[in-house]
């Protein structure tokens, strides 16, 4: 398992690629990864993303342990990003590999629900006139109360 907290970018294909070579006990992989969008129609210039360290690491780490044990799963990658993220950036990628796909496909989403709606990440939208903080959205808190 590994769970990183990081400012820099990542780049998507080696971490795809390190995460793959691990344990060929595995059957399946799955990634995703969360983008920056421009839901103020066109004129977010860069979210801010503010976290608490150790206090997200350690928050990361338990939900990436309580997934590997409900899924059985073989390994888990957390990368989400913090600081100023321009439209189009990435923001976060999570993978999980499990013997079989149904597991990994379903802690991957677990995982994502949870990092959009209960992980320790505060976001602000900011524009060329105004600087707002991202609220939570039901259908977040939704999809994550389905597990």
């Amino acid at each position: 398992m590994r769970i990183v907290v990081q400012e820099q970018e990542f780049d998507l294909g080696a971490e795809a690629n390190a995460f793959a070579a691990g344990d060929n006990g595995n059957g399946a992989i799955v990634t995703f990864t969360g983008v920056v969008r421009d839901l103020a129609s066109g004129n977010l210039d860069v979210m801010e993303i503010e976290h608490y360290p150790g206090m997200t690491e350690r928050a990361l780490t338990k939900i990436a342990e309580d997934a590997q044990v409900r899924w059985s799963l073989g390994d888990v990658l957390v990368i989400h990003r913090y600081g100023r993220l321009a439209p189009g950036d990435r923001i976060m990628m999570v993978a999980t590999a499990a013997p079989h796909r149904k597991d990994a496909f379903e802690a991957a989403e677990y995982l994502m629900d949870y990092l959009k709606s209960r992980a320790p990440f505060w976001k602000k939208e900011i524009t060329s006139g105004s600087a707002d903080w991202v609220a939570a959205k039901d259908e977040d808190e939704d999809a994550l109360a389905r597990w």
